[in-house]
């Protein structure tokens, strides 16, 4: 379900919050008093302050109790600041408001991190009735000039939320056709322009892997396009493109049963994709951006593609499957080929789940940039810094592109011979392929778009890793 918590700045006139939550050091008086010397209760519990830490404490109110979280800001980054954000947030659930208050000099951005952390942690994604609820209103004790910083900070993760939303929610309910569906909700809402082809519109445009990838399923394949025109544009255009694998069992190549467990969260890069459209009005980007997101489920069957099919792509190239479990590539293909023929972009950028190798790369803190282009991969990464959603650049080495080369096609889908290694690097070389030599990324968040546990912002299951980046450098 969408993030419930309501967020606003404090107003005095509101009923008193179930509880008060304010930093190691600051001044209670205003409040509350604690009747106890804060170094000492913070000795007493081994407390040190650090981003994470929170102390809680009952004290007299009136006639009544009431309890006091004191809770660590770490060095006060806005890393930091949104960890203590969402730990606080944690412990108040169950709760019906919190006061949430920061040292009088944090700053706007400040603010919008704890304000960020807070929210994000009180994610839940639960079928049924069962859980503790996330608690139901956050007051920010900060000043009005924090305001405007608040609400984007609000704007980004409802927009992660809803990543979240849609890569948890259950194969048994999400297809290709739902998944279209909802992004013509989110279009619908946010004043975008939506297409969707579907299997015959995919046939007659020659979408042919989108097609190839889909065709072992039930659940026939859709392409979706979302178009947002801003009210003053600056005159550039980026078109992002996501994967949406609505299921991954590998095809014919089939996975093990532990490699499908969370492959309904396959299709992140194209949630994030669509979310990201549906905030970027809100944000008042000035950039026009067109999203697609190439969706199909990939599973075994009698019409499923076989390994040594040759399949045709949007635009003519030909590549020959040699492993059905690399299909992601297949389908973003068509979309980045659609991209450079039809949409004449400035800029692409494509998200994907796309290969275990940056994973064990890159372990699960961290997502891979890909680009030939200088300039774009360090405003990436820059977002990623800003955002939250940290990126580190891979390289593109070109002494590999010989991994791809098939004696019955124009490529291969990979690496046959496993002579290079490198399996992050030679999907990402693979894409570049139908690029057209524009100014690209590629960014593979398959080590970072699910979550083992609930731990800091990030609540067990789908991450919604690269919303708040890609907003950021939208915005930026």
């Amino acid at each position: 379900m969408p993030i419930e918590t309501a967020l606003r700045l404090y107003d005095p006139s509101a009923q008193e919050a179930d509880l008060l939550a304010v930093p190691f050091g600051a001044d209670l008086t205003a409040d509350v008093e604690l009747h106890l010397p804060v170094p000492a209760l913070l000795a007493h519990h081994e407390a040190k302050g650090e981003a994470g830490e929170v102390v809680e404490v009952p004290v007299a109110h009136g006639d009544a109790v009431r309890r006091v979280l004191l809770y660590g800001v770490g060095d006060a980054s806005p890393r930091a600041l949104r960890r203590a954000g969402a730990v606080v947030a944690r412990r108040a659930r169950g709760r019906r408001s919190i006061d949430l208050r920061l040292p009088e000099d944090a700053g706007a951005r400040g603010w919008a991190a704890l304000a960020e952390g807070a929210l994000l942690a009180s994610y839940t994604m639960k079928i049924g009735s069962g859980g503790v609820k996330a608690v139901e209103e956050i007051r920010l004790l900060g000043p009005e000039e924090a305001r405007p910083a608040i609400e984007r900070a609000e704007v980004a993760a409802r927009a992660v939320g809803l990543v979240r939303d849609l890569a948890n929610m259950p194969s048994s309910e999400k297809n290709p056709e739902w998944l279209a569906a909802r992004a013509v909700e989110v279009a619908e809402r946010s004043g975008l322009r939506s297409k969707v082809w579907t299997p015959d519109d995919l046939a007659a445009g020659g979408f042919g892997g989108i097609l190839a990838v889909g065709q072992g399923s039930v659940s026939p394949p859709r392409l979706i396009q979302l178009s947002y025109e801003p009210a003053d544009p600056d005159g550039t255009h980026v078109v992002l493109v996501g994967k949406g694998i609505t299921f991954d069992s590998g095809g014919l190549s089939l996975k093990p049963t532990d490699g499908m467990k969370f492959m309904k969260t396959d299709m992140a890069g194209g949630a994030v994709v669509i979310a990201v459209l549906g905030a970027l009005r809100d944000l008042g980007v000035r950039t026009r951006v067109t999203g697609l997101v190439a969706a199909a489920e990939n599973m075994p069957s009698g019409s499923a593609q076989r390994p040594g099919d040759v399949i045709t792509h949007y635009g003519g190239r030909t590549v020959e499957v040699l492993n059905t479990d690399a299909e992601g590539r297949l389908v973003l293909a068509d979309a980045l080929a659609y991209a450079d023929d039809v949409l004449d972009p400035d800029t692409i950028v494509d998200l994907a789940t796309l290969t275990g190798a940056i994973g064990v790369a890159l372990g699960r803190d961290i997502g891979a940039v890909f680009s030939s282009t200088d300039d774009l991969a360090k405003e990436l990464v820059e977002a990623g810094e800003a955002s939250g959603d940290p990126l580190w650049r891979m390289p593109l080495i070109d002494d590999y592109r010989p991994a791809l080369d098939s004696p019955v096609a124009d490529l291969s889908n990979i690496d046959a011979e496993g002579t290079y290694g490198g399996g992050a690097i030679t999907a990402a070389l693979f894409l570049r392929e139908f690029t057209g030599g524009r100014r690209w990324a590629h960014l593979d968040i398959a080590g970072v778009s699910r979550s083992t546990a609930d731990d800091g912002i990030f609540t067990k299951g789908a991450t919604g890793f690269g919303a708040r980046l890609l907003l950021e450098w939208l915005s930026s």
